[in-house]
């Protein structure tokens, strides 16, 4: 359950799949993240350019190594990194620039050299984009390194791990000596994984999704599974036990849902689609793709006049998703990730106007037509231009 073979695989097929040479499996991908910024000697006194909105982890793999996170606003018509803010932010302290494909939007990688060719190392945060490709080549090996999520919510799921990737040999060989530092998870950790990956597949359904989502938030601190980040991270401390391993039992499952991830994208691409037209036809601004790319949407961004309102007219057909309620996800605020408030306005316009649509493989054609129409039928006004909110 815990050592075995299977992690090795999965990593060899990780690998394969992102056409890079070297796989490297940690038990979330902000370890591995943590991970590339040791490899690539970043520590105090340098400075790390990240794009917002993004997670509360992602700054705090950033802070734990003593480096500061300098936040870089979105552009709101794919909610990727501004890249010509992020070229005036870079100073001599600037050692990496991390770029989000967000919800699997790829970043516009030609653009990016201009800052990566001043000695900045290029950091791909590929979270929500397994599947998605930048002119035939798949994101995540483009840069010096980048780091992939399994966590529950994303294109697969081992309920939590992560997955860096690289073709550098001297970095491969560094995350590797940091991986064997890191720990295993108990017997009992990864039983309870394994339990909530069979209680969100129930989740995920659109038909049941409400009551279920219901039962299992009432039961708050008491129901056994666990969450994907401590209370601890979301103040932006430390935890004990952050640098941790995947267990072999996972990645058994990486390995069956990796087999199925042509599948898996084509179905998303297809829902993706589905929403693109039939919002589009409407005049709803969609989120604009850069050309030669194709996206693996992990979910389907819409930016709404009223968030509350949406969620109530999609509720009888499904569960909006809301992540970037915040610049900062899930912080107890941005200013525990060193966030300064003002400093980023269209991402903090984001946080407040942006639902997500689901594309998972249990969402059905007609599911995806019903929560279109339950939007476009409430007062949450899905906006015709997203420069109408600024």
């Amino acid at each position: 359950m815990i050592h075995g073979t299977s992690i090795a695989e999965f990593e060899r097929a990780f690998a394969a799949r992102i056409g890079t040479r070297f796989a490297v499996s940690f038990g979330a991908g902000r370890v591995g993240l943590y991970g590339i910024l040791r490899a690539l000697g970043i520590g105090s006194a340098d400075e790390v350019l990240v794009p917002v909105p993004t997670h509360i982890v992602v700054a705090n793999a950033i802070r734990y190594t003593g480096a500061r996170p300098v936040y870089v606003d979105c552009e709101l018509e794919t909610f990727n990194i501004d890249l010509e803010q992020a070229a005036r932010r870079v100073t001599r302290r600037t050692k990496a620039l991390i770029v989000q494909h967000t919800f699997g939007i790829p970043v516009d990688l030609d653009r990016v050299t201009e800052i990566t060719s001043r000695g900045v190392a290029l950091v791909e945060d590929c979270v929500h984009a397994l599947g998605s490709t930048y002119r035939g080549q798949s994101v995540g090996s483009f840069g010096s390194a980048a780091f992939f999520s399994t966590e529950e919510t994303k294109t697969i799921s081992t309920i939590m791990g992560g997955m860096v990737v690289t073709d550098d040999e001297a970095l491969a060989r560094s995350l590797r000596a940091f991986q064997a530092t890191c720990s295993s998870p108990s017997r009992f950790l990864v039983a309870r994984y394994l339990a909530k990956l069979l209680v969100y597949y129930g989740l995920s359904e659109p038909h049941v999704h409400r009551p279920m989502r219901r039962a299992y938030e009432q039961l708050g601190e008491r129901h056994p599974l666990p969450r994907p980040t401590t209370s601890i991270e979301l103040r932006g401390f430390k935890p004990e036990r952050y640098e941790q391993r995947l267990s072999n039992a996972q990645a058994a499952i990486g390995i069956e849902q990796l087999d199925n991830l042509d599948a898996n994208v084509a179905h998303r691409r297809s829902i993706a689609e589905r929403y693109r037209i039939r919002l589009s036809e409407r005049g709803v601004a969609v989120p604009h793709l850069p050309s030669e790319s194709e996206t693996a949407f992990v979910r389907y961004p819409v930016l709404v006049r009223d968030r509350a309102a949406a969620r109530r007219a999609v509720a009888r057909t499904a569960v909006l998703g809301t992540w970037f309620t915040s610049v900062l996800e899930e912080a107890v605020s941005p200013a525990a990730g060193d966030y300064l408030d003002g400093s980023c306005p269209r991402a903090e316009i984001a946080a407040r106007h942006l639902v997500n649509l689901p594309t998972h493989p249990r969402v059905r054609a007609d599911d995806a037509d019903a929560i279109v129409d339950a939007l476009l039928s409430s007062s949450a006004a899905p906006v015709e231009a997203a420069s109408q909110l600024l």
